[in-house]
């Protein structure tokens, strides 16, 4: 299904335009992915997109809705300093948009972040080993995962902005005690880059839950792995495509 549609006003005038509908109909179709996918945590996390052409502003899910509520004309706009552009119905939860402003604040080549509370993110973020690379899932994480040490509430700009100076340059953090993020160039980078490190928790837990000794791999092959998944890739992203695909055959309401 390609994106035709756009939310309009009484005498039809559209009221995004087509660089801002695109934006809103990845980050919507992101939200609705992420319940298939085990994601959520009732209404309490978020995931933002920055609006190109904005000087600053970015996307967030509309605090309250369920992420299969979530539709591409409901997301809120924010502007740098936390004030919601516009008339929406609902406004966005201010942890959301400080962790966010904040990432978003010191990656100028990060258009999208995406944070969890999954059960076996939280569990491996409560670890003092942090992430193994015990699994080609986490493999692929390598030397590039950060991690940032719990302070409470993420309410406060200051420590939201020691979240960000710790994720630095990688694209992967480990939010100590409290869960995951990760960043992208689009949605679909984070979407992905997501589901491969919330499986690489999942299987971490797994493993060490039988308490029988992991098989090491060697620095060596662990890098290998790294740079492999982690090459460029010409601007495609098969994974999402497909995902996108199986939305429009089943739920294409969230292009809305």
């Amino acid at each position: 299904m390609s994106v035709t549609a756009t939310a309009t006003t009484s005498d039809q005038t559209p009221l995004y335009d087509a660089a801002e509908w695109a934006t809103r109909v990845q980050l919507a179709a992101c939200y609705r992915l992420m319940p298939r996918f085990g994601m959520t945590d009732l209404i309490y996390t978020h995931v933002s997109a920055r609006l190109p052409g904005k000087d600053g502003n970015f996307l967030l899910n509309p605090y309250g809705l369920m992420f299969d509520e979530i539709t591409a004309s409901n997301l809120v706009e924010v502007d740098p300093d936390g004030n919601v552009v516009g008339d929406p119905e609902w406004g966005v939860n201010w942890a959301g948009f400080v962790i966010h402003g904040a990432v978003l604040r010191g990656r100028p080549d990060v258009n999208c972040a995406l944070h969890t509370h999954t059960r076996a993110g939280v569990a491996v973020s409560c670890l003092e080993s942090g992430l193994l690379p015990i699994s080609q899932h986490a493999m692929v994480f390598h030397d590039r995962v950060a991690y940032h040490a719990y302070e409470g509430f993420a309410n406060e700009h200051e420590a939201c902005e020691r979240m960000s100076a710790d994720l630095g340059e990688h694209n992967v953090l480990v939010m100590r005690n409290h869960g995951l993020l990760t960043t992208g160039e689009t949605v679909g980078e984070a979407f992905v880059r997501m589901y491969f490190l919330e499986m690489a928790c999942k299987i971490q837990i797994d493993a060490q839950s039988t308490g029988a000794p992991i098989t090491p791999v060697s620095d060596e092959v662990r890098e290998q792995v790294a740079r492999d998944f982690n090459k460029p890739t010409d601007g495609k992203n098969l994974a999402w495509e497909a995902l996108l695909r199986g939305l429009d055959r089943t739920d294409p309401s969230y292009r809305t």
